[in-house]
């Protein structure tokens, strides 16, 4: 299958990377610094450093050279990305199907992916999600992985994922688009608090809590929006829940550890050197779930954080004095 993976950066390079074993791959990027480092050392530098980009990816600049002939789109931009990405290939004329692999909400919409695209691209189009628990650096170096493949079209869904699996990469199709979009964006916000609470080294115990109710929450929004709960005790629920709260790799927890640090938000992100989608994502959430009815404290209490309302010691303070409640609530 011919694939174009559009932007190259950690997941977009990995993924290039792990399909073109299989598939003949191009890898776009407008950074023209970032492709002449891949044409000449094989190597993404500034972005997934230390892993050898084979010579059958081909590197383009130019957009329209890298969508021709494509038969399946990646679209690994950040989020804030996806709806220009999304228009430019609208204006081409009826898309090829694509995935994309970004996880949050519209910053000022409010929006998942999936509507997004809804709004930018023809009807009849075919496109989806490729999410879960999966490190940009551990899919390059080639560990077993596994994440849930869900689209718009059931059908599509299942002949993507059979298309994609294989290797070290297991890929699970899935008809819940919504779910997995918001098990995806929710997750992040909840490895920050992760991150403040290992950071004010609370302990063990209080982190399994957290991480306990945090999933609580995701399953209480995406069933107001019509997600299944089951979504949620899946690779896109559970497993990306584990994997970021608790991973080292995880670059919204590595902010929650910051902020813990007394650092600002502004010095913690540029620390990073890469987007942390939780940050953009924590006030989404807590407008969505305001517009739902959904009570999502711990989501609500990083926001908090995030905008400087709250300290990180305070954020902790304002979760433990909530009044007792049925666990079921």
């Amino acid at each position: 299958m011919n694939l174009a993976v559009l932007a190259a950066g950690a997941w977009g390079t990995a993924l290039a990377i792990t399909f073109s074993a299989r598939h003949r791959v191009v890898l776009w990027t407008q950074e023209e610094d970032v492709a002449a480092d891949l044409r000449q050392h094989r190597e993404n530098r500034r972005y997934l450093a230390g892993h050898y980009v084979p010579e059958a990816v081909r590197v383009e600049t130019q957009f329209d050279a890298a969508l021709a002939d494509a038969e399946l789109l990646i679209v690994a931009a950040p989020f804030s990305g996806l709806r220009p990405l999304l228009r430019d290939i609208a204006v081409r004329g009826a898309p090829p199907p694509m995935l994309w692999v970004c996880k949050g909400l519209e910053a000022g919409s409010g929006l998942l992916a999936h509507q997004v695209a809804a709004e930018e691209l023809p009807a009849g189009a075919l496109y989806g999600a490729l999410s879960g628990p999966s490190f940009a650096e551990e899919v390059a170096a080639g560990l077993p992985t596994a994440v849930s493949l869900a689209a718009n079209d059931a059908d599509f869904a299942r002949r993507a994922a059979r298309a994609l699996h294989g290797g070290h990469l297991r890929v699970y199709a899935n008809d819940d688009l919504p779910g997995v979009e918001i098990g995806g964006a929710v997750k992040n916000v909840l490895a920050i608090a992760t991150g403040v609470c290992d950071g004010l080294g609370l302990g063990l115990n209080a982190r399994a809590a957290l991480v306990t109710r945090g999933l609580a929450e995701i399953a209480r929004l995406g069933e107001a929006f019509g997600a299944r709960r089951d979504t949620f005790m899946g690779l896109s629920g559970l497993g990306d829940v584990l994997l970021t709260c608790t991973g080292d790799l995880s670059r919204n927890r590595r902010v929650g550890l910051a902020l813990a640090r007394g650092q600002t938000l502004e010095q913690a992100v540029e620390a990073l050197g890469h987007v942390a989608e939780g940050v953009y994502t924590a006030r989404e959430i807590k407008r969505l779930a305001a517009r739902a009815g959904v009570d999502m404290p711990v989501c609500a209490a990083v926001s908090a954080l995030i905008e400087g309302h709250l300290t990180a010691p305070q954020a902790v303070e304002q979760l433990m004095a909530r009044d007792p409640k049925e666990e079921s609530d």
